[in-house]
């Protein structure tokens, strides 16, 4: 069987360091969607290092990591991941493989992106500039280029002609976008032949001949399930399947073939960029969470909104990818708030509901919160769920209850040992 690891929330829910701690149990890590604005962060033996694009099992020496067809491909930032690795002497020309049905994201789509983002003005979505959703869109419009096409003789051909219409679509959105692409395609060249030195491979038949053969895979997610682009909070979504379906679609996987689902959650909610946010936080509090939580993205440095769990929300996620654990992450932000608040229901359009409804813009939706007794021990020295305060178990159970689905992890900080098995 093939487990999933996702994030339940708008991204940044720790699944990096989560599927890192889980890697032993496995032989191959694979990723199923997105591109390189997701940071997986993982911090062990006093180093921090952020991950775009690489599964987070890399660090493990006895994993396989596979960058599945789901995924979009940047080979300037996935180059610049590599010498990242570098200075760990790890032997990932081994150890990482990418499918050739992944597709590249070139030059120009990160051109086409801040364009688009540019000539909407305050009506933005709060795109990455990554270049991302242009792929996606070349992708589903059948026009762009995969791994697969560059192992092919002619494929500068079939990237010149696609160039070409991007920089006639730039031209549509009558925006002043400033740019070198000639200098932007060197460094995109010399990334190619980089990435060229790695194995490609038809990663559908490889991950089933592995589930033959009884070999064990985690399938990591990029993102969170609220910004799904079926099942998110659209248009302020990312380009493609974040829940369990996008696994499937992404590795070639059967949906017979999944078997747990780790959902991840931080006993918070938090933001990145535009969209709707019902519990979100203006005042002292809200900024004391930010503070504590060094809340700021790890490949955009962008700050974080944050506000209280929303555990309509979070219901909704869990439903929809068909959670069998969870993981609770930075239940060590909420040390000193005397009060903890989580919202349990919607008052919207002049009724009480307690589902995600269609739209949950600020004017229709108000937050309806459940209050808590804070705690005030700091939990980041903790090593065993025996020295957990009352009230962080009473907030602890009363998840569970309402979510009907065990809470088996609960992280008190960055650090691989910071992570308690219940």
């Amino acid at each position: 069987m093939v487990d999933l690891l996702l994030g339940l929330q708008w991204g940044d829910e720790g699944k990096g360091k989560i599927v890192d701690v889980l890697t032993k149990n496995y032989n191959i890590i694979a990723r199923f969607q997105g591109g390189p604005n997701a940071g997986h962060t993982l911090e062990f033996d006093g180093i921090k290092h952020v991950l775009r694009t690489i599964p987070s099992g890399i660090f493990h020496e006895d994993s396989t990591n596979v960058i599945g067809n789901g995924v979009v491909i940047d080979p300037v930032v996935f180059v610049q991941e590599l010498d990242g690795l570098d200075q760990f002497n790890l032997d990932y020309k081994s150890k990482l493989i990418i499918s050739r049905k992944a597709h590249v994201i070139l030059p120009t789509h990160r051109l086409l992106d801040a364009a688009s983002e540019t000539s909407k003005g305050k009506a933005k979505i709060g795109s990455t500039l990554k270049g991302i959703g242009p792929t996606y869109m070349d992708k589903t419009g059948r026009n762009g280029i995969r791994i697969g096409d560059l192992e092919l003789p002619n494929w500068k051909e079939k990237y010149r002609t696609l160039a070409n219409k991007h920089e006639a679509m730039i031209g549509f959105y009558n925006v002043d976008i400033q740019y070198n692409l000639n200098e932007m395609e060197d460094e995109f060249f010399a990334a190619v032949e980089r990435l060229k030195e790695l194995q490609f491979i038809d990663s559908e038949e490889y991950l089933n001949q592995a589930l033959t053969s009884k070999k064990t895979i985690l399938a990591e997610g990029a993102q969170g399930s609220l910004l799904d682009i079926d099942f998110g909070t659209y248009p302020y979504v990312t380009s493609s399947n974040t829940t369990a379906s996008g696994a499937c679609t992404g590795l070639g996987i059967a949906p017979n073939k999944i078997g747990e689902v780790f959902g991840i959650f931080k006993a918070y909610t938090t933001r990145v960029g535009s969209g709707p946010f019902p519990t979100e936080l203006f005042d002292e509090t809200g900024a004391e969470m930010a503070r504590i939580g060094h809340e700021f993205g790890a490949v955009t440095g962008r700050p974080r909104r944050c506000g209280w769990l929303d555990l309509v929300a979070l219901k909704y996620a869990c439903q929809v990818n068909g959670v069998t654990q969870l993981s609770m992450m930075k239940g060590d932000v909420l040390s000193g708030f005397k009060t903890l608040k989580v919202c349990t229901a919607y008052k919207y359009k002049g009724e009480t509901i307690t589902h995600l409804p269609f739209n949950i813009e600020e004017e229709n939706v108000t937050p309806i919160y459940t209050e808590f007794k804070g705690w005030k021990e700091d939990l980041t020295k903790m090593r065993n769920a025996s020295e957990f305060p009352k009230e962080l178990n009473q907030y602890i159970e009363f998840l569970e209850k309402e979510l009907d689905i065990p809470i088996k992890i609960v992280s008190v900080g960055p650090d691989r040992t910071q992570t308690i098995h219940r």
